[in-house]
This record gives structure tokens, C-alpha cells and sequence, in this order.
């Protein structure tokens, strides 16, 4: 094991969450009069913590997004989370993996704490994630692309950065894991390989029960 800790994103790496998110949050932005498609949704927003919505919205247009936009937004996922979240293909096998094997592994998401458990509870991933091993952007105040999560992460489990490796799949959280100082394999089942190799991603993989071989 070349690695002392994995620290996984959990959006669309753990859970098959980002299509669910991204086209609720495309179709929330244009009923506020911010016209959006489901793929600019993706290009802009994915990966992000829910600061940096709000920070692009407001650079783009001058107008600020309604106070209760967070909750809103977040009720009406939670609400389909309910309804259609699964866990990513493979991603059980990998866990399972892992444990067997004494590797220690944690999340560290721009999602909120709640989002990253109900999304645990949903898919039966609670199992492997107690509250010790989940780190939300909320924790540090500043999202991907900004390294602070994936440090906070290293810091709690008590590994240096250098023996940390990253499983992602947006730019963004590539970015924030070479800016960390971090190995990072970026997982292609939503992203395009030239992206993610662009912003600095150690190797590529296509299917989550490839992490374990690629850790050797």
C-alpha cells in the first residue's frame, strides 16, 4: 500500500448524486431568472460547496440569490435523494476492500454534513462512515478548489498530506487535492479524462471497484 489514508469525495464518487443535484439546482437558478442547463449546471456548479454558487450567481449577474435559497435547494434534494439515490457501482465492493484490508479511508466533501448523511442512510453507506471519518466543507469554511478540506481531513486522521491520496471526479476537487499536496485519481463516470487530467489528476480510472488495485 503506497498510501496511508484514502480520503473520498462522496458526490458522485460515493453516491450517484450529481445528476439528481444538478438538475434540481439547473432548474431552481432558472425559475429565479438565472437561466441554466443541466450541463452548465455540471461545468460550473459540480464539485462545489454551496458558497461558491452564490459567489458565481452574484459575479455574473450583480443580484444576490434569495436568503432561503440554500434551504429550499436542499429540501427539494433531500426530497429526491428519498426517492432515487443509489450508491456509485462499485463503490461497496471498494469499501468492503478496504476495510479487509486495514486501510484507513475517510470523506471529505463540498457537500453539508447533513447531505453526506442522508445520502449515507439512503444508500446503506453509513455502515462504513462513522462521524469520525466525515469531513464537510462546513468544517473549514472554505470549498474545492481551496485545499483546506482534504488538509483538515489528513490533519483529524493524523496522516501528512504527502501519504494521502484523493479519489474525486470534478476539476475542482482535483485541483484542491494537488493544491494539498496529494496523489489524486480522477474517477471519469461523469467527468471527461481531459478535464480532469488538465487540472493536475494523478492517474484515471473508469469504475469505482478499480480503486483498490490502483492503490497498490
Amino acid at each position: 500500500m503506497r498510501y496511508d489514508l484514502v480520503i473520498f469525495d462522496n458526490d458522485g464518487v460515493l453516491v450517484d448524486s450529481e445528476p439528481i443535484s444538478n438538475t434540481i439546482l439547473a432548474g431552481y437558478l432558472t425559475e429565479l431568472g438565472h437561466p441554466t442547463s443541466y450541463e452548465e449546471s455540471i461545468c460550473d456548479y459540480m464539485g462545489s460547496a454551496m458558497h461558491r454558487i452564490h459567489e458565481l450567481v452574484r459575479e455574473r449577474t450583480g443580484h444576490r440569490l434569495p436568503e432561503d435559497f440554500d434551504e429550499v435547494f436542499h429540501g427539494r434534494v433531500f426530497a429526491a435523494f428519498e426517492r432515487e439515490l443509489q450508491p456509485v457501482p462499485g463503490v461497496t465492493e471498494t469499501l468492503e476492500k478496504l476495510a479487509a484490508d486495514g486501510v484507513p479511508y475517510c470523506v471529505g466533501s463540498s457537500g453539508s454534513h447533513e447531505r453526506i448523511r442522508r445520502g449515507h442512510r439512503k444508500t446503506g453507506l453509513d455502515r462504513w462512515f462513522e462521524p469520525g471519518r466525515v469531513f464537510s466543507s462546513q468544517d473549514v469554511g472554505r470549498g474545492k478548489p481551496a485545499p483546506d478540506l482534504f488538509l483538515h481531513a489528513a490533519r483529524e486522521m493524523g496522516v501528512s498530506p504527502e501519504r494521502c491520496v484523493v479519489i474525486e471526479d470534478s476539476p475542482l476537487g482535483v485541483q484542491a487535492a494537488v493544491a494539498a499536496g496529494m496523489d489524486v485519481y480522477g474517477f471519469t463516470g461523469m467527468t471527461p479524462a481531459e478535464k480532469l487530467t488538465a487540472a493536475g489528476a494523478t492517474g484515471l480510472f473508469g469504475h469505482m471497484a478499480e480503486v483498490p488495485e490502483l492503490l497498490q
